[in-house]
């Protein structure tokens, strides 16, 4: 058989079993919506078009680790049509649905014992939490006093407490675009909260693509919009990640239990915290802290088209 007939039965088998694409690999290949200096960092990556064969109610990483998400109450459903980006087709849809209740729409994955292919992040000196947002809602779910947007979950996490994460929370009284970052399993959190409106940087039902950095060995971490880094301080000036001293300054060298997405508890029937209203595509994990160029150069390369 030819090249070309080899090629054309390829894809009509691929069209035929509604296989996922392959996940990016390290060198270079992979999702052509990754810069491809930053292919090889990639550790998970969803862009909603992939559910895995069989079961619709999980999505295929696109990144290099494998680990399939589940989209948590709402499934299959909760893949809607929407254009983040050029390129874009479909995206989550993430959500609170009832007062008292454990059905809010979110997504993530989480295991007591971790989750093995998220091993990139045990021990590790960087994070990188990136991807496009579109919140519909106006404050934080009734009882609540946050957003959760995704989050890496720490070695020893219930499902809520976090190794990196970018969200909106109340810091002083004000709701407040954050990365949250915990070096240590059980230690204390830091947190980088950005001074400008939530609502400026978040606009209602318009896209945005954020990303939040964590450098663990040096302490600090950043806000991005759109390519951009987002002016902001931390909320305490002492040392919650017990970096004073030789380094450099890793994380617990334990994997993750998850990941989390548009809220805590990402299982079926656990407790709803922190729910978003909103939409999400292209979420990307990274294992490095990325610097304000490549953060720049991975919006560029996805405007563009």
């Amino acid at each position: 058989m030819t090249r070309t007939g080899r090629a054309l039965v390829a894809v009509v088998a691929v069209l035929a079993t509604g296989a996922a694409t392959a996940p990016a690999q390290a060198g270079g290949t992979g999702p052509h919506d990754i810069h491809p200096s930053l292919r090889p960092d990639v550790v998970a990556f969803y862009d909603f078009d992939h559910p895995m064969p069989g079961d619709p109610a999980l999505e295929a990483d696109r990144g290099r680790s494998g680990t399939e998400i589940e989209l948590v109450n709402g499934g299959a459903g909760m893949r809607v049509r929407d254009r983040a980006y050029p390129g874009g087709r479909q995206v989550l849809q993430t959500r609170p649905v009832a007062a008292a209740a454990n059905d809010d729409w979110k997504a993530g994955t989480w295991s007591a014992s971790g989750v093995r292919t998220l091993r990139a992040f045990n021990a590790v000196e960087g994070i990188t939490v990136m991807g496009w947002y579109k919140r519909s809602m106006d404050a934080p779910a009734a009882g609540f006093n946050a957003i959760g947007l995704t989050g890496v979950l720490t070695g020893d996490s219930d499902g809520h407490a976090v190794r990196a994460l970018l969200e909106l929370i109340d810091v002083n009284g004000t709701l407040r675009l954050v990365a949250l970052g915990r070096r240590i399993d059980g230690g204390l959190s830091q947190t980088f909260a950005a001074d400008e409106d939530w609502k400026v940087l978040l606009p209602r039902d318009e896209w945005v693509h954020l990303a939040a950095t964590f450098d663990y060995t040096s302490g600090t971490m950043a806000l991005y919009r759109n390519g951009k880094a987002v002016a902001g301080f931390y909320t305490r000036n002492d040392d919650p990640w017990l970096i004073n001293g030789p380094g450099p300054h890793v994380t617990t060298a334990t994997d993750p239990r998850g990941i989390k997405i548009g809220g805590s508890f990402p299982w079926q029937g656990s407790p709803d915290r922190n729910p978003c209203d909103c939409r999400m595509d292209a979420l990307m994990l990274l294992d490095r802290s990325l610097s304000a160029r490549d953060v720049a150069n991975q919006y560029r390369f996805m405007t563009r088209g």
